[in-house]
């Protein structure tokens, strides 16, 4: 007799069940029911637009080589810098004369590079100010104001820059056979110490000594850069080293992710930021897969990202050799997805490609890495 009432409940449950399915009442509840759920789906995948686009740094502005960059879809880049004018700074004629070349690709002259390259302190062309020594660095920062304005009247708003006293560090190529033999550029941290190597001509020089000539120098070009308008955006040592290493420590010490920070904290400023180069970044990093993408949330939410170095390694803080884009530790799906959510805007360009004993094995990679960047922005958006 139990089980019989137990029946009769389940099959009348059922019954109103499917009446409510399938009367008026019943769709218009379950058709709420279903919108809300989807509606909340929705909220949980909702994609922000992309806004960054594959650029490039290198080839400058003649016609063999903006042609080579359309035919590759490349329609942003950093031009290099406009001819030097002794003792003076950029020649604004012939700035713009680089932007009506450019435009007549339809490319858009987005960034220059200032004087404080990553040759380092003996082959840059303003080495005072690094040296921390007045009052001839003193003339360099009038000059390097000048071409702030020379960028701005161009309608160019990026310099990347470097605030450096070592050129790029590495201590031998490594073969990859499974990549046509493409040779990587490596670093060995113990490699490079064996070696012995002596000072530079800058002597010992400590943490809080690099700060000051850091601060001493954008004092003076941060009005500047906000009169015209022209993003200042620094690129980190390369590669990391740690404190005193051939008397120098540099600004990212011996924590990348604080020396970040704390570079990025020295001003409020929305034309003070970064040239963020993924790869050096990742070289000071015990696991890049994973430490890189908090450095660029905050980063990017801070909007403090103005340009994108995008190459990858194999290894991490102390030893490593970058790779192909596609063949390396960090997933830049996932980082790229990180800059769209940031809702980063400016160029993400390929960096220190790989090399081979080919003719033209540059080319070779960076239209590779163009290929690369365009693909994934293209599954992102």
């Amino acid at each position: 007799m139990q089980k019989n009432n137990h029946t009769q409940k389940s099959l009348a449950r059922r019954s109103f069940v499917k009446a409510l399915t399938t009367g008026s009442i019943g769709t218009a509840l379950m058709g709420s029911a279903l919108s809300a759920a989807a509606q909340k789906e929705d909220a949980l995948f909702v994609k922000k637009k992309v806004l960054m686009k594959v650029g490039c740094q290198y080839g400058g502005t003649d016609v063999k080589n903006l042609e080579f960059k359309a035919r590759h879809g490349v329609f942003n880049i950093d031009g290099g810098a406009p001819k030097y004018i002794k003792g003076v700074g950029w020649d604004l004629n012939d700035s713009l004369a680089k932007k009506e070349a450019c435009e007549k690709y339809g490319i858009s002259l987005d960034a220059y590079h200032f004087p404080l390259t990553s040759d380092g302190i003996d082959k840059v062309l303003f080495p005072n100010i690094m040296l921390g020594k007045s009052p001839e660095r003193d003339r360099e920062i009038e000059m390097l104001q000048q071409m702030i304005s020379v960028a701005g009247k161009t309608g160019v708003h990026c310099l990347n820059y470097n605030t450096i006293i070592f050129p790029v560090l590495r201590t031998g190529r490594t073969v990859d056979p499974k990549r046509g033999n493409a040779e990587y550029t490596t670093w060995d941290l113990q490699t490079a110490i064996q070696k012995n190597e002596p000072l530079t001509t800058a002597g010992k020089v400590s943490l809080d000594q690099i700060y000051e000539r850091i601060t001493y120098l954008l004092d003076k070009l941060i009005p500047v850069a906000e009169e015209y308008k022209v993003r200042l955006a620094n690129h980190i040592p390369d590669p990391p080293t740690p404190p005193d290493f051939r008397g120098i420590t540099n600004w990212t010490n011996d924590n990348v992710f604080e020396g970040i920070k704390r570079f990025a904290q020295l001003y409020k400023s929305p034309y003070h930021g970064f040239n963020l180069c993924l790869g050096t970044t990742a070289e000071g990093l015990l696991n890049p897969a994973t430490d890189i993408l908090p450095i660029v949330k905050w980063v990017g939410e801070r909007k403090q990202i103005f340009n994108i170095h995008l190459r990858n390694i194999k290894g991490g803080k102390d030893h490593f050799m970058e790779v192909y884009p596609d063949n390396g530790d960090m997933n830049f799906f996932e980082v790229l997805k990180a800059l769209r959510d940031v809702e980063y805007p400016y160029m993400v360009m390929p960096d220190h490609v790989p090399h081979h004993t080919d003719a033209g094995s540059s080319e070779q990679a960076f239209a590779f890495s163009y290929g690369y960047i365009k693909g994934l922005l293209q599954c992102l958006a």
